[in-house]
């Protein structure tokens, strides 16, 4: 006599059969996960080749002043505050505080807004005084495109972060998105600011004039 079965097959461990929680672990969030992973290797791989070039031409320039450091700190400062905005915001919204998760989120794009205003000066500044993608006045022609390159691809990251939290701001603080968009949201702006803490050291503290000039 044969037996019919209605048992779903589990699958890997018993952890998931096809589910929202793939290893346990909604799908959103790994998701983003996996995005984090891939674009983690893109930005190492852009700062090992600026690494490789920096040490293997002996007339890379330094023009960043003490001004100019100055400058990038702020920036930094920015992005840091934002994440703990971005920690505020999550918190909220696990709590169930819509508007108060919205306000954070808001305040998050606002650090961000402003990083991107000042990495914008800063660019005009270079740029006036004669850095292009393939020139500068102090050394080696290749420092304007790996510093372009590397600043712009996050500074692009930081510009598509302020559109997905505008969106999950309004959503969330109209009740369409759960925490847990929140909580996603978070993780992408967070990746964003830590791969800022190793352009920030590599590209502008080992890159100062301490004689005050080029």
């Amino acid at each position: 006599m044969s037996h019919s079965t209605t048992a779903e097959p589990r699958g890997l461990g018993g952890l998931w059969s096809g589910g929202v929680n793939p290893y346990a672990i909604p799908y959103k969030k790994m998701g983003m996960w996996l995005f984090i992973l891939s674009d983690s290797l893109t930005f190492g791989a852009a700062l090992m080749c600026y690494a490789y070039l920096r040490v293997g031409s002996p007339n890379w320039p330094r023009p960043f002043t003490m001004s100019s450091i100055a400058l990038s700190t702020t920036m930094t400062m920015f992005l840091l505050s934002s994440s703990l905005t971005m920690v505020l915001a999550v918190h909220n919204a696990n709590q169930g505080r819509r508007g108060a998760a919205a306000r954070w989120i808001v305040a998050t794009m606002i650090g961000g807004l402003a990083f991107m205003g000042l990495h914008l000066y800063e660019w005009n500044h270079l740029i006036h005084e004669g850095m292009t993608f393939s020139h500068n006045p102090w050394g080696s022609p290749m420092f304007g495109g790996t510093f372009f390159t590397i600043t712009g691809l996050h500074m692009f990251h930081v510009f598509t972060g302020v559109c997905y939290l505008g969106v999950i701001a309004a959503g969330f603080g109209g009740g369409k998105f759960e925490a847990m968009d929140v909580e996603v949201s978070g993780l992408y702006w967070h990746f964003v600011d830590l791969v800022w803490m190793f352009v920030f050291p590599l590209v502008y503290l080992l890159s100062v004039s301490m004689g005050g000039g080029h």
